[in-house]
């Protein structure tokens, strides 16, 4: 082996070396867990936390793990749950007239069906609001 062959195949495991002291396998829990098992808030800078703060946008609580209000969620956010299109989403958003109260509501949207309402169970919540009646 020649010396300038020996120093390239040196280099070359020195370089496997340190990609390797900085790549981490990726975690499969959230990126933010807060403590009390509350959500995630969205502060006026942007910055995810578990402060109050905005809820998420969909597509941000997606990517952190964290679930979002079907019942406040654009066609656009919807469409973003995995077996939801736009189509599905466009019929959601229509047929939550005053928001579902509970999964049988969602169920009843033509198109749902079981592995859907899964996803749908998986990806957000049905958070009912104060209606201000008492």
């Amino acid at each position: 082996m020649s010396r300038a062959r020996a120093i390239a195949v040196v280099l070359a495991l020195a370089g496997l070396l340190g990609l390797s002291a900085v790549w981490r396998w990726p975690v499969a829990s959230p990126a933010l867990d807060c403590p009390d098992g509350g959500p995630v808030q969205l502060g006026a800078d942007g910055v995810a936390s578990c402060a109050a703060g905005a809820p998420l946008p969909a597509g941000q609580a997606l990517t952190l793990r964290q679930k979002f209000d079907c019942n406040t969620a654009t066609e656009a956010e919807l469409a973003l749950v995995p077996g939801i299109g736009p189509s599905l989403a466009r019929e959601l958003v229509a047929a939550r007239d005053g928001g579902f109260v509970d999964w049988e509501q969602l169920d009843a949207v033509p198109g749902v069906g079981p592995t859907r309402l899964k996803a749908l169970q998986a990806a957000c919540d049905i958070r009912v609001g104060d209606a201000g009646l008492w």
